[in-house]
């Protein structure tokens, strides 16, 4: 019997809410189209709450918790994790040498984001420092890297010696996401007005989707925007034409209140190219939402003919054809292009690199 073993670094200590929610999303999606006679046990850190991998088919305890392993790990002690294939949705893998030809060991992680190299201003210093090095360690050590598109693919072989063993697998819309039944008074909750933009994107890329927002007499709510940066966002706002009670800057929101307020909205305007697998825009695609993206190779990847790219100065032009004539054809392209992406799909892939390995 194979096993496959998925490390849930986040099992019991939430760093990054999307990609702890892709890591539970995955496991599940792995069990569910594992191979005959191939199960699933997931890797977790000390104090984990025994539900935290309940869809797996078994659980491996480590004695270290999440900070501690993270510490381990970047310097390549993992005694105690054991072999075999081991599977890491992130960059937080146990990644030391060892040996696939003869034991059959195989390690392989995943890097969704790539702003620590390109654009490491819009993280934390620990941060960057944490993934270079893990990096580092999966240029020498892994069996293979996986990136959700082939722009950073293309970008990742530039960052170290990886040779063939970049992997494209993209990820997908949480489970289940969709607009709740009481999304109009989560709206209300949230201070949505009847006309309203949702935009992802930091103070520096947002000024034509505040145009575009000016343009049609749009409120603009920001979503995911970093501790402290509302000050810069609203003054970028202003300055567009949006006035200020109309500019909304929130933080994450859970699923639901995400959900809620992008199935009211005119369109997703995603201002930032940036090479990171772009949540929103795929959850916006789950409902139909249309989207409107900075024209880059990550939201090229992504949208295909799902929705409209556009250069720093077309966003004003493309959410007018959103908020007109042009609504239902992009809200019907959206839905078309995210039946290309579910978690069952990317599981199988995974189940594929592992037997290739």
């Amino acid at each position: 019997m194979a096993v496959l073993r998925v490390v849930l670094d986040q099992a019991n200590d939430i760093v990054d809410p999307d990609q702890a929610d892709a890591a539970r999303s995955l496991v599940a999606g792995l069990v569910a189209t594992a191979p005959e006679r191939c199960t699933v046990e997931a890797i977790v850190p000390a104090g984990a709450d025994d539900d935290a991998a309940a869809s797996a088919d078994a659980v491996h305890r480590l004695a270290l918790g999440r900070r501690e392993l993270g510490a381990a790990w970047q310097l390549g002690v993992v005694a105690g994790v054991g072999g075999g294939m081991i599977h890491a949705p992130s960059l937080f893998a146990p990644l030391a040498k060892h040996d696939r030809v003869h034991d059959h060991d195989q390690t392989v992680a995943t890097v969704w984001d790539l702003r620590a190299w390109t654009a490491p201003e819009q993280l934390s210093r620990a941060s960057v420092l944490w993934q270079r090095g893990m990096l580092k360690r999966a240029a020498k050590h892994a069996d293979a890297v996986v990136v959700p598109t082939h722009a950073m693919a293309e970008q990742l072989a530039e960052l170290g010696r990886f040779g063939d063993r970049i992997r494209v697998i993209p990820g997908a819309a949480p489970d289940g996401f969709a607009i709740p039944h009481d999304g109009p008074e989560r709206r209300a909750a949230l201070g949505a007005p009847a006309r309203y933009l949702v935009a992802t994107g930091t103070a520096g890329t947002l000024d034509g989707v505040f145009a575009a927002a000016a343009a049609v007499d749009a409120d603009a709510f920001v979503l995911d925007a970093p501790d402290g940066s509302a000050p810069a966002i609203a003054a970028v706002a202003v300055a567009a034409g949006v006035e200020a009670p109309r500019v909304h800057v929130l933080g994450r929101l859970d699923a639901q209140d995400r959900s809620a307020l992008l199935g009211g909205a005119i369109a997703l305007a995603a201002a930032d190219p940036a090479p990171a697998w772009p949540w929103r825009v795929l959850e916006a695609l789950a409902i139909g939402v249309p989207v409107i993206a900075a024209d880059g190779g990550v939201h090229r990847d992504v949208l295909a003919d799902g929705g409209l790219l556009v250069p720093s100065d077309g966003f004003v032009a493309a959410v007018q054809r959103a908020a007109g004539e042009g609504a239902r054809t992009l809200s019907v392209l959206a839905s078309d292009r995210s039946r290309a992406y579910s978690w069952n799909g990317s599981a199988e892939r995974v189940w594929a690199l592992h037997a290739d390995l």
